[in-house]
């Protein structure tokens, strides 16, 4: 039976624009077909993100909602609650203002948590609703990580030898070491860090986060401790702990703040030691979208379309680290559906996705992109993603899967966008063949995004307004001839008008929320062009990739530098960052 609180719930995820009538309609479905509350199945839909379901629920039942999951608290704020009341009733204060304490809560109608909390801190009590991932955000900022680690090896005074690592029996019962490690590794989640870097120095161990792309000091540790480090994470990761002279690969998972984490291991020798980086996959996230990815207008239609066909090739092009794989993750959560078959080639598999069959590459078995390629296509898929194709074998296969009837995702190493066709020409792939199976080629970066909690406008020196008028004047609205056709290339709201005679940009303060770096997560810059017959001739001519490049411009495509420069011009991002990532191209 659909109650009128589930009917309540679904006009505001309507009012909010989170989520379209078509998925309404398939929720409604599956919440008939299992019995479960229309919430319930949305939530293991992962059709909206969970922090979303829960706005909505508080919005539905009338209740104040905050979304703490990114939010700094001060520390004399949290001196009102003790740790453990805290955690027993799942509610932190996060505020103190005229005598009155705001706590967030998972359930507000908890009357007598409320009682217990405003007898404890003496004060009238604001409930708000609250998501469970953003009560673990504040929980979490009882601890300082500097002086967690150094409590927990405060004790340690253990020093391995170099013929006293194989030991591991030792190093697994040497509790200091242990929680030094778990203190590392669970404030790296709780930082929403990429990459930990433990690096030995000639007189310390440096510890290093990378967060948004930029890598942080966090904290040094004595160097006597750093073998027992190194030798714990190898148990962990199942490496050769006797073995310090090449270097080793491993893995493993853990759960920590609600999260299930897979680590990916690299160690190598340099001359004070061995370096570990860490990798953090956060396997239990909830996929973006193409619009959390900052795609608009014009790209945003051709990647929909290629999205759309029943063959071609889809492909992503861009460094290590700029967002490749999640472009592609977005896009498979869009075409995911009951009546397609949707397998995956992954090194490693990033995320987790309901209703596609994903495959682990494992080169030490011989499962290579290419053995697996050859194998899934027995398979009857529909849709097939590559994780990456970085050879010529690889290439050919993907190139004839797409012309047998499938749709191929896949990514590859190159600058830009223009870049893709060279390369696969260099893989001895024909002309022909590339113009009939690649339908779409998008080209990215990462940029940071500005705190929302520091921003603050700026008006642009005369000099910059000037270079940004040059790069991307020919994008910005008139407010004497408005032209829709421009609008709509761009997809772009609130940019300035082109008879404005000042500019303003944006900039982050830096503030506790960001860790004063001005920046708080990060956004893709894309450049996105498709096959047209065009191209196809100067393929055939075997064109460099500047007139590839020249000819997709002229055909309306706009450059990761103008897409960074329009994000900045509505304060998404600083000017800074697009141009230092621009010089990347």
């Amino acid at each position: 039976m659909y109650t009128k609180d589930e009917q309540k719930f679904e006009d505001v995820l309507a009012q909010l624009k989170l989520i379209t009538p078509e998925q309404i309609d398939l929720v409604k479905i599956e919440s008939a077909r299992s019995g479960k509350t229309f919430e319930d199945v949305l939530s293991d839909m992962h059709i909206i993100s969970l922090e979303s379901i829960v706005k909505a629920s508080a919005v539905s039942r009338g209740l104040a909602y905050v979304d703490l999951t990114k939010y700094k608290v001060d520390e004399s704020v949290l001196r009102y609650l003790p740790k453990d009341l805290s955690e027993k009733y799942q509610a932190v204060a996060f505020g103190v203002n005229d005598g009155k304490i705001s706590i967030a809560m998972i359930d507000p109608n908890n009357v007598q948590a409320i009682d217990f909390i405003e007898k404890k801190s003496g004060m009238a009590a604001s409930a708000y609703m609250a998501s469970a991932e953003s009560i673990r955000n504040v929980l979490d900022q009882y601890q300082d990580i500097g002086a967690e680690v150094s409590r927990d090896l405060g004790s340690s005074q253990i020093e391995i030898k170099s013929d006293e690592a194989g030991d591991s029996n030792d190093l697994i019962q040497d509790a200091p070491v242990t929680r030094a490690v778990n203190t590392i590794l669970d404030y790296a989640a709780r930082s929403k860090a990429s990459d930990i870097h433990i690096e030995p120095r000639e007189k310390t161990v440096k510890v290093r986060y990378r967060v948004d792309g930029i890598l942080h000091d966090e904290m040094s540790l004595p160097l006597h401790i750093h073998p027992a480090l190194v030798s714990r994470i190898k148990i962990l990761s199942n490496m050769k702990i006797d073995e310090h002279r090449v270097p080793q690969d491993g893995r493993f998972d853990m759960k920590t703040a609600g999260k299930d984490i897979d680590l990916r291991v690299s160690i190598s020798p340099t001359i004070f030691g061995e370096k570990i980086v860490i990798r953090l996959l956060d396997k239990s996230g909830g996929l973006i979208t193409l619009d959390d990815l900052g795609i608009y207008g014009r790209a945003f239609k051709i990647i929909s379309a290629g999205a759309n066909r029943p063959h071609g090739m889809v492909l992503s092009t861009g460094p290590t680290g700029s967002g490749k794989s999640t472009t592609l993750y977005a896009l498979l959560n869009k075409m995911n559906k009951p009546e397609v078959n949707i397998v995956t080639l992954e090194d490693p598999v990033e995320y987790q996705v309901d209703g596609v069959n994903q495959i682990q590459i494992n080169n030490g078995v011989g499962l290579t992109f290419a053995s697996g390629l050859r194998s899934i296509l027995r398979q009857d898929p529909n849709i097939i993603m590559v994780g990456e194709i970085r050879d010529a074998e690889t290439a050919n296969l993907a190139v004839q899967s797409a012309l047998t009837g499938h749709t191929v995702l896949s990514t590859l190493h190159t600058n830009n966008a223009s870049g893709v066709l060279p390369r696969l020409l260099d893989m001895e792939i024909e002309p022909f063949l590339i113009a009939s199976t690649v339908s779409t080629v998008i080209g990215q970066r990462l940029v940071r995004k500005i705190c929302p909690s520091c921003k603050e406008p700026y008006e642009a020196p005369a000099n910059l307004a000037e270079a940004i008028r040059k790069t991307v004047g020919k994008y910005l609205p008139s407010k004497v001839k408005p032209d829709k056709a421009k609008e709509e290339q761009v997809g772009y709201k609130g940019l300035p008008f082109v008879e404005d005679t000042k500019i303003t940009l944006y900039r982050g303060k830096g503030c506790d929320v960001c860790m004063h770096t001005g920046y708080q997560g990060r956004i893709g810059i894309f450049e996105v062009f498709t096959m047209s017959p065009a191209m196809e001739k100067l393929l055939q001519q075997h064109a460099t990739t500047l007139d590839i490049q020249n000819q997709a411009i002229s055909e309306g495509m706009v450059t990761m530098r103008e897409d960074g420069f329009l994000k900045a011009l509505t304060g998404v991002t600083s000017i800074e960052e697009v141009v230092a990532k621009a010089a990347e191209n």
